[in-house]
């Protein structure tokens, strides 16, 4: 399966797996936007995926998300075979005193899965 990759900005870092037997590929921030109002952080990749149709991918937090007080705004994130837009992370604060990702942390990581065409009967 071959996925094209867009840097939409030049410190955009390129997914990759931490380990060979990772199932995502690591999602790392260039910047982070906060609404205090909202208690909502968004962490930019900087990257854009265009997909092979029947591809999806399914955006998760790091597994030391505890650790930061946040959780996933839209619990699990979709980009859709469609989508050319700049993958981001928005996580809602839980406790805003705790300390959150930095750039240049991974924020999430993108797993992608090839979606079977599926025929709904009655």
């Amino acid at each position: 399966m071959k996925v094209r990759i867009k840097k939409l900005d030049l410190d955009a870092v390129i997914p990759q797996k931490a380990h060979q037997t990772d199932a995502g590929y690591d999602l790392v921030a260039i910047g982070v936007d906060e609404d205090r109002k909202r208690n909502i952080v968004t962490y930019h990749t900087g990257i854009a995926v265009e997909m092979p149709e029947g591809v999806i991918g399914l955006l998760f937090p790091p597994n030391d998300i505890y650790r930061h007080q946040l959780y996933l705004s839209d619990s699990i994130g979709v980009v859709n075979t469609n989508c050319k837009e700049e993958i981001v992370f928005r996580y809602r604060l839980i406790h805003p005193h705790i300390s959150r990702y930095t750039i240049g942390d991974v924020v999430g990581s993108i797993l992608f899965i090839q979606i079977p065409i599926i025929d709904i009967a009655l």
